[in-house]
């Protein structure tokens, strides 16, 4: 019996070629069953809740930065830190599966430091634009209740509140637009889909997994999911879309801490 045929034996070089079509779909299901794909079906699920509820949207509260362990503030940082790291895993698994495919790892969809400047400034310009927009649909859709109260932060007044904030939104801005545009684009393509399908099942995702803040954030995220697409496809980097990502994250909750109960159009709970 030749080296091959043996279990765990072989020539280890590495050439077997490229993945399969059904390999490829079997890695992008378990991708998304381990990150947004599971975060989109938890959110349909918060929704229905939220619907055959008694009461209009606008009087729940959806709240997205919540103390794990209220009154002890370092086994909550502990719980923080643990939920910021254990989100990131998807992230390093689309790394090893790129890798793995010789793609460069995540330099393929344009995730690594070869442009900061680049990245940083487009990011700056998408914030600035997408930003103020969001926040007057957000109130528009809650006003119209189509949406929940969204709560970005719930955090106890402890020193290390404003870091994992931001520490928070980054992590959210990773992992979406590596896994929702970079990764995911990257395999509908491989698997054979058209420009348009790819774009679609993108948009549709995101917006998904926003469906728990109700019918506002549905709809508002779709249309930024177009729009990265469109912009991804354009640069062919999806760093200008983490940095864009995290400064709207970032805005929304430091300012929600800043700002709650000190103006009036800031909706609470």
């Amino acid at each position: 019996m030749a080296d091959a045929d043996v279990p765990g034996q072989g020539s280890g070089t590495g050439t077997e070629g490229p993945p399969s079509r059904s390999i490829l779909r079997s890695e992008t299901l378990i991708v998304l069953a381990l990150s947004l794909g599971a975060s989109a079906l938890s959110a349909l699920i918060s929704f229905v809740g939220s619907v055959t509820k008694p009461g209009g949207l606008k009087h729940q509260a959806a709240t997205l930065n919540a103390s794990h362990a209220p009154g002890r503030p370092w086994l909550d940082l502990a719980w923080q830190l643990f939920g910021i790291a254990t989100a990131l895993v998807p992230v390093a698994l689309v790394a090893h599966l790129l890798l793995r495919e010789r793609a460069g790892g995540l330099r393929a969809v344009g995730f690594d430091r070869r442009r900061p400047g680049f990245d940083l400034s487009r990011g700056v310009g998408i914030a600035a634009v997408i930003g103020g927009s969001g926040l007057l649909l957000y109130l528009g859709a809650r006003a119209a209740g189509a949406n929940l109260t969204v709560v970005p932060e719930a955090l106890p007044e402890v020193w290390w509140k404003i870091p994992v904030l931001i520490a928070s939104a980054v992590q959210n801005a990773v992992l979406e637009e590596v896994v929702v545009v970079g990764y995911l684009l990257r395999r509908l393509g491989q698997l054979g889909w058209s420009p348009m399908a790819a774009l679609a099942a993108s948009s549709l995702l995101r917006g998904s997994y926003h469906l728990y803040q109700g019918i506002g954030g549905f709809f508002g995220n779709m249309v930024m999911g177009v729009l990265f697409v469109l912009l991804y496809r354009r640069w062919g980097r999806v760093g200008p879309l983490v940095a864009a990502h995290a400064l709207i994250d970032i805005v929304a909750f430091v300012g929600y801490a800043v700002l709650a109960g000190h103006v009036g159009w800031l909706p609470t709970r």
